[in-house]
């Protein structure tokens, strides 16, 4: 990306460097706004003078997740939306370990776990192929479903 103007130094030096601006504002407000619940709670940086285990952040990340995927917006206590307190627990676990403070206690590594995962994209090629005539309805949150499907 080399959009700098030859008549200003500051850019030539300037866009060799990390786009911070890159960054969509309403991702730093949502997880301003949720840092702020924590530092009211357990205070400023808590993490960083503490540490965390890394298991803590991603079992709070997937409850939050959870409860987004399934149409709860906000936590119904603090208001604040779960997908702000999702992106907070991605950024205690990366400034914590950034920090020398995360304890990290994911378990031993799958062998061939991407391996796996990524060949996988053939077998649904071929469901793809294989289903290609069929043209189901894709349920979403916003349909109302009816009380014969759910029984």
């Amino acid at each position: 990306m080399s959009d700098s103007k030859p008549t200003n130094p500051k850019d030539a030096i300037a866009s060799g460097k990390l786009p911070l601006h890159l960054v969509p504002d309403a991702l730093k407000a949502y997880c301003a706004l949720a840092l702020a619940e924590g530092a009211m709670k357990y205070g400023t940086a808590n993490w960083r003078a503490a540490g965390v285990r890394t298991s803590i952040y991603i079992a709070a990340l997937g409850r939050h997740l959870g409860k987004w995927w399934n149409g709860e917006e906000c936590d119904p206590v603090t208001k604040v939306p779960h997908l702000a307190n999702a992106v907070a627990c991605l950024a205690i676990i990366i400034d914590a370990k950034h920090s020398g403070k995360l304890t990290d206690d994911r378990p031993p590594a799958q062998p061939d776990l991407s391996a796996l995962i990524d060949g996988f994209a053939a077998n649904v090629e071929h469901l793809q192929q294989l289903f290609a005539d069929k043209h189901p309805k894709h349920w979403s949150i916003n349909d109302n479903i009816p009380e014969e499907a759910l029984a």
